[in-house]
């Protein structure tokens, strides 16, 4: 429109132009025509060619207009049809938006008496649409079939009989609807997100991988986005070869690290590949990395337990490291500790513990207090009373998704199939209250406070015996398999006495065990032995 107005613009200019130059320079102007001699200004003889010349225009036109009336008035009536048409199909649409499948069905009657279907596809889609609010699936799953089979729908008419199949639990047929929207068009999100979901659970690692490199070309997901998902399949492809072909898996995690870098299974399972291949050192500090960005407790797992042939104190030693990496973080204090328990160094592994438990008492501090007690002292009040700290207490993160918990990390959600749904978090929040009486749960000073004494359940002895408790019960169960001796008549109770007892008498001690030495007087010479002591 602006081009037109601009042309006719210099049109008129040199229009213009033209009759002030003629009138700067006047003359006559002559015609001898069959002996007559016409004669008239030059300024008039231009205006009279220019009027001819319009006059020209002006006939042509109203003669090209009587010519074509007939099919002008048919075309003016066809395009108010037209636009009868298309209004009674927005008002479908808008009908069939809203729920009213009265109303759309209306108007995609009116709509397909105005417009041909074939000219306007959308009226298909109206039908449908109007079917699927009235419940007639069938006749809705024929009309998509029909936009499947017509190049102009096509995707739309996949889209319908994909989310029929979904609808119908039919995932294979809708695997196929997707895989097939993917491949004539893998710029459409749905489609390509659903196949390449489809794909993963099916564990076709290499086909997803192709099919997301053609979405990030096309742009349909973000390049940080598509960075995330390309790690995951080169995570779950890594951890497929990881037993039968360890070099593959090592450059599928290493390649998924550099997309994803802080991503942990990856680091895992290249450390691992490592450790199988020899490079100890380089999976230590692919280790150290993932620790520094993220302390796991896989991570730290892996690195203390690197080389199987290291004694309790040297895994201490890496512990350690660790906690010097990443100081004053709940799983360093827990990773030292559980290496301090194995290496019998209690005092450590017990501050280090209560030290997590007062940063964030969870779950896994706790039951990490109960074994040190187990382990240190045997006092099954004092571990029965960290168990219940633990019950009481929050939950260890996990790997959750769409609120299913596992205890590895998984590619794919179990539940909704969806790609990289696992998260490291708590799986659901802390109970208020606890089950008992409804308090909230005890903070490790409280727990501490409220620690049973220690009840001198073993033989004072610098060395720590974990038999015992095993021979304590073998005993018991020895005793009650005797035969149970006659009754004998009862005696008249003796009176106590503070004096030292008489040489050859047993010394009385309850609650002392057969090797205690308060038992028998040290003093007096012991008989041979007759029976089979515990130890």
């Amino acid at each position: 429109m602006l081009i037109r107005l601009v042309v006719f613009a210099l049109f008129v200019l040199l229009l213009a132009y033209g009759f002030s130059w003629l009138a700067d320079r006047p003359g006559d102007l002559s015609l001898i025509w069959e002996g007559q001699i016409y004669q008239t200004k030059l300024i008039v003889a231009a205006s009279a060619i220019i009027a001819l010349i319009a006059a020209v225009m002006i006939g042509w036109w109203f003669v090209r207009l009587v010519w074509t009336s007939p099919h002008s008035v048919t075309r003016f009536f066809r395009a108010r049809k037209r636009d009868r048409g298309y209004q009674a199909l927005s008002t479908g649409l808008i009908a069939a938006g809203a729920g009213n499948a009265l109303l759309a069905r209306k108007m995609a009657a009116r709509s397909r008496g105005l417009i041909r279907a074939d000219q306007e596809p959308l009226i298909n889609l109206l039908e449908a649409q109007a079917a699927l609010i009235e419940g007639r699936h069938d006749e809705a799953r024929a009309k998509f079939e029909a936009m499947a089979n017509d190049p102009e729908t096509r995707e739309l008419g996949l889209r319908g009989l994909y989310l029929e199949a979904r609808r119908l639990g039919a995932n294979e047929a809708a695997r196929q609807y997707a895989e097939k929207a993917a491949d004539n068009a893998p710029y459409l999100p749905w489609a390509a997100q659903a196949t390449l979901e489809y794909r993963s659970q099916a564990g076709r690692w290499d086909d997803a991988i192709r099919l997301l490199e053609q979405q990030k070309a096309a742009r349909v997901v973000e390049k940080a986005e598509a960075n995330r998902l390309h790690a995951v399949l080169l995570t779950a492809r890594a951890g497929e070869k990881l037993e039968s072909n360890p070099t593959g898996a090592r450059d599928d995690a290493l390649q998924a690290l550099k997309l994803a870098a802080d991503f942990i299974p990856a680091a895992l399972i290249a450390a691992k590949a490592l450790f199988r291949e020899g490079g100890v050192r380089k999976a230590a500090s692919i280790l150290e990395q993932a620790w520094k960005s993220a302390p796991h407790p896989e991570i730290g797992q892996a690195y203390v337990t690197a080389r199987s042939g290291d004694s309790t104190l040297d895994r201490l030693k890496r512990a350690e490291r660790l906690e010097g990496l990443r100081p004053n973080n709940v799983e360093s204090l827990l990773v030292v500790a559980q290496a301090a328990l194995d290496a019998q160094e209690f005092a450590k592994a017990r501050a280090k513990a209560e030290a997590a438990a007062r940063m964030q008492p969870r779950e896994s501090a706790f039951l990490l207090l109960a074994d040190i007690e187990e382990a240190e002292t045997g006092d099954q009040g004092r571990v029965r009373h960290w168990l219940a700290q633990a019950l009481k207490a929050p939950r260890d993160p996990a790997w959750v998704a769409d609120g299913f918990v596992s205890d590895k990390w998984l590619p794919v959600s179990p539940v909704t199939g969806r790609l990289d749904a696992f998260e490291w978090k708590a799986p659901f929040g802390q109970v208020e209250g606890r089950l008992e009486d409804g308090s909230a749960p005890a903070s490790i000073e409280t727990a501490l406070k409220t620690l049973p004494p220690l009840r001198d359940v073993r033989p004072e002895s610098p060395v720590n015996d974990h038999r015992i408790i095993e021979l304590e019960r073998a005993a018991t169960i020895a005793e009650a398999a005797r035969p149970t001796p006659a009754p004998a008549k009862p005696k008249p109770a003796e009176p106590v006495s503070d004096k030292a007892p008489a040489p050859g008498e047993a010394k009385p001690f309850f609650g002392g065990r057969p090797d205690d030495p308060g038992v028998r007087d040290p003093r007096v010479e012991q008989e041979p032995k007759t029976r089979l002591r515990l130890f």
